[in-house]
């Protein structure tokens, strides 16, 4: 599949970190406030999803600049005996705008079915939070040939909430073997699945929606991942815990 013509429809960039289980609040103080002053307004979208005990140190340190914030996963739940669950509601109590799920890391260490993360994604929503839905196959099922099968299984709960609720996520495609092993998709292979994902909304009637790209994303490879017509930004594992390569992306 070459890459296609981009849609009319046009989709500010957003680069979003993901710290995943990193940080402390000594390096988060230095890292937060490296972003707040090297973000400028206007062009790419910059943002950050820390872990839960550090959003009200990002919500203190972002609040003014050009950086918004969020977290790593959501209940589908709006309250109740769900220990160890983080609501929706809670949240948006520290200003979150975003919210990542469905993440491969859930899908696999949490067994977190493809229902399920369209739970998460409705409960977003439904507490305005921006849920950033994540898709992707592993090695086995790409190198079977299955990657816009696996793609579209994982999408279709999704999907299936309707174009009106679609149209306010952002989706992210993260092959499961590029996340944290160095190897990125080459830009040709990334835009092949994006162009799939980016059909499927444009049949919903949500041709808008913003679909990243994630998987070991570098400074040095981001530009060439950015070009691609469909691709309209970067979900960021290790390098957003390193202000000046985040940035570098950001500005790519």
């Amino acid at each position: 599949m070459n890459p296609r013509q981009a849609s009319s429809i046009t989709r500010q960039r957003l680069v979003l970190g993901n710290w995943k289980m990193h940080g402390n609040q000594a390096d988060n103080a230095t890292l937060l406030s490296a972003l707040a002053q090297g973000v400028q307004a206007g062009g790419t979208e910059v943002g950050v999803c820390v872990p839960f005990p550090y959003l009200a140190q990002a919500q203190q340190a972002l609040s003014g600049s050009t950086v918004s914030w969020g977290a790593q996963d959501v209940s589908a739940q709006e309250q109740g005996a769900f220990t160890g669950e983080v609501s929706g509601a809670m949240l948006t109590d520290f200003a979150c705008r975003w919210v990542l799920v469905g993440h491969s890391e859930r899908r696999s260490l949490h067994a977190e079915t493809d229902a399920q993360v369209a739970d998460k994604a409705k409960a977003a929503l439904a507490a305005g939070l921006t849920p950033v839905v994540c898709v992707g196959e592993t090695l086995a099922e790409r190198e079977a040939d299955d990657t816009l099968a696996v793609i579209a299984r994982q999408l279709a709960p999704v999907l299936a909430l309707g174009a009106p609720a679609v149209s306010r996520m952002v989706l992210a495609y993260e092959p499961v073997w590029a996340i944290g092993t160095g190897r990125t998709a080459s830009p040709e292979q990334a835009q092949d699945v994006h162009a799939a994902i980016r059909q499927s909304l444009e049949q919903l009637g949500a041709g808008g929606v913003r679909v990243l790209y994630g998987g070991s994303v570098k400074a040095a490879s981001a530009a060439s991942l950015f070009a691609m017509p469909d691709i309209d930004g970067g979900l960021v594992g290790g390098a957003s815990l390193v202000a000046d390569e985040f940035l570098r992306i950001a500005a790519a």
